[in-house]
């Protein structure tokens, strides 16, 4: 899941994934981990199934997350609102 999550932010392409049991589609943003020690992905949801029909800046814990899947189709841009160094997270992988 790393090498995926690390590809998609590198080369700006969505991805897929389940989580809570519902599908997702997100622009990946940043990836990295919470204070708690898990493993995130802060992105923004751009399609799929939210419990409060919201799309929009997500913090994702990928413990949750199952079947993540690198889509061909790439975004262009950061997306308004994205702040560069999530203070979510104690540690930062990569991030746009």
């Amino acid at each position: 899941m790393n090498d995926i999550i690390t590809n998609a932010i590198q080369n700006r392409q969505l991805l897929s994934f389940t989580y809570e049991s519902l599908f997702r589609i997100v622009e990946p943003h940043c990836y990295g981990k919470t204070y708690k020690g898990n493993y995130c992905l802060r992105a923004h949801q751009v399609d799929g199934e939210s419990s409060t029909g919201y799309m929009g800046w997500k913090l994702f814990d990928l413990s949750k997350a199952s079947n993540v899947q690198l889509l061909d189709t790439a975004f262009q841009s950061i997306r308004e609102g994205y702040k560069k160094g999530d203070r979510q997270m104690t540690e930062i992988f990569i991030e746009l």
